[in-house]
């Protein structure tokens, strides 16, 4: 069986949000940074149902946390979303 490849958009939908590119990138402009200290899930933003999410992707090192990851690295670093 191969394993899902999942892409930020698939990840926005999951998590209920907008999944364009551009409503993913004013999320990412508007969240960003994240404080170095807070998880990726513990995060203000973060509805209790998608921190749970977030959280048990990494945890669980599930199909999703691959693109968990990479959000964690854009909304907790400077750089823009390209």
């Amino acid at each position: 069986m191969e394993p899902f490849i999942h892409d930020l958009t698939s990840l926005f939908k999951q998590l209920g949000l907008e999944n364009t590119n551009e409503a993913i990138e004013d999320f990412i402009c508007r969240n960003r940074p994240v404080p170095g200290h807070l998880k990726l899930h513990e995060a203000e933003f973060w509805s209790a149902s998608q921190a749970s999410f977030l959280k048990e992707a990494i945890e669980e090192d599930s199909d999703w946390a691959e693109i968990v990851d990479e959000l964690n690295a854009l909304l907790h670093g400077p750089h823009a979303y390209t």
